[in-house]
């Protein structure tokens, strides 16, 4: 998908359609989650700090991620994806890889081109949105082809052309190339795939390892016989916030424990799993960050269980020097769990893994927020019982700005109200595509939309909206 968390901020809001959109973690250690195109001319790309898109892009729509609304989209995508074939292996909300022959969709170029602009006509019709489709005899072939088809394309690389397309491209292109290995290939004089396969695997081997050594020499060679995997089985379920100012208030830490064990156990029981394993990370004021885990009997999905197990966790950390971060997760999953929970609580065993980086980790944006702003995070669906549906533009000093518009009406006028005005609830977001054809206009993401409320554009309101 096309810039995907972004471009469905832009169908589903008229205003903002051909702007630049920002989606990510609104607090000062925020992140940004995507960038639609526009925004990317102004050099803001994922992963980047929220605080350095803020200086590149001022006039930016900064929005908070909408994660269940994201992820209902995606399961469309997916159905689409596993009507063509058994054989689909997601790589995130946005992206997987299908075996076209498994399902019979394509056996030679033409009728895989068939099958990738049907998709794409498909993808279209049911969510509004764009993507684009890689159409190659590997699955790492196929990822460099949907690059390259971006945005909104199809890429087919033509067997026995796997050679010469890949040769003259930047080392950085094939996965698993990061900004360290990048680094190292180029102190070695190796900036291209073509000059990394003349360098040799015995050189590859010396200057990387043998197992990256390896697998690099082979991509560079268009090897790569790695089969789709329909399933992938999920290791752990986690929740984690990133404060804004370091926490130093003991108390205040064991509370936000307890919430996080809490929202944990929500995502748990709604995947259907339970877990044997509660794990607790504390990223500390010096960036030092340490794992707790304690092993239970059986798997649980009761929050009582998981609460007591990660403040017993809590104990054993020294937190005064102030808290940057704090995560809970579960792993060693199951579908079933254990009857007698409290007893089992009782009878686990703790264990220590100091600096582990990334043991428990959550979508970028689920980060700490104020009670204030929790309730009303930007870029977030609110209905008022005069003006209806609408979206969050900003929040703060008890005043929220909400502009009315809805994925199929014209750009829509803004108004402020006080965050506590009992006229103005959340709401769920509206589907993008009219699921009554010929009743009103379906959204086109991207499209140039006129604003004539005279308010500017991108603007999120008065004061701060973090996440």
């Amino acid at each position: 998908m096309d810039a995907f968390f972004a471009s469905v901020e832009q169908a589903s809001k008229p205003s903002l359609r051909g702007k630049a959109v920002i989606v990510g973690g609104l607090g000062p250690r925020g992140v940004v989650a995507t960038a639609s195109y526009e925004a990317r001319i102004f050099g803001v790309r994922s992963a980047l700090p929220m605080a350095q898109a803020r200086r590149l892009a001022p006039n930016a729509a900064y929005l908070v991620p909408r994660f269940a609304f994201y992820r209902s989209i995606s399961d469309q995508v997916m159905g689409l994806l596993r009507a063509l074939s058994p054989l689909v292996e997601p790589l995130s909300l946005d992206e997987a890889f299908v075996d076209l022959e498994a399902g019979g969709a394509a056996w030679d170029e033409r009728s895989a081109r068939l099958a990738g602009a049907k998709l794409r006509a498909d993808i279209r019709e049911v969510t509004g949105l764009t993507g684009s489709v890689g159409l190659a005899a590997s699955k790492m072939l196929a990822k460099i082809a949907s690059e390259q088809a971006k945005p909104d394309g199809l890429v087919l690389i033509e067997p026995g052309r796997e050679r010469a397309l890949l040769a003259p491209l930047p080392v950085r292109t094939l996965p698993g190339v990061g900004p360290a290995t990048g680094d190292h290939l180029r102190r070695a004089g190796i900036h291209t795939v073509d000059e990394l396969a003349e360098a040799g695997e015995d050189e590859l081997v010396r200057l990387l390892g043998k197992a990256h050594g390896h697998a690099l020499y082979a991509m560079a060679l268009a090897r790569d016989e790695r089969p789709v995997v329909a399933e992938r089985e999920t290791k752990s379920v986690s929740v984690e916030d990133t404060y804004d100012v370091d926490i130093h208030d003991r108390v205040r830490v064991g509370t936000e424990v307890r919430r996080l064990a809490d929202r944990c156990v929500r995502r748990l029981r709604g995947a259907g799993l339970a877990g044997r394993t509660i794990v607790l990370k504390v990223r500390r004021y010096d960036f030092s960050t340490l794992t707790r885990s304690e092993t239970l009997r059986g798997p649980t999905d009761d929050p009582a269980v998981v609460r007591e197990a990660a403040a017993r966790l809590l104990e054993s950390v020294d937190t005064t020097g102030g808290v940057r971060l704090l995560g809970v997760g579960v792993s060693g999953l199951a579908d079933y769990t254990q009857e007698d929970l409290f007893a089992q609580a009782a009878g686990g065993r703790a264990e220590e893994s100091p600096g582990e980086e990334d043991q428990v980790t959550a979508p970028m944006g689920e980060e700490q927020q104020t009670s204030t702003e929790r309730r009303w995070p930007a870029g977030h669906d609110v209905r008022h019982t005069e003006y209806g549906h609408g979206w969050v533009q900003g929040s703060g000093l008890g005043r929220v700005t909400v502009r009315f518009e809805t994925p199929g009406s014209a750009v829509g006028r803004v108004k402020t109200f006080r965050t506590d005005d009992p006229a103005l609830q959340p709401a769920d977001p509206l589907p993008l595509v009219d699921p009554s054809p010929g009743e009103g206009e379906r959204p086109r993401a991207g499209a140039e939309t006129g604003d004539g409320s005279g308010a500017s554009p991108g603007v999120m309101g008065p004061g701060p909206s973090q996440v």
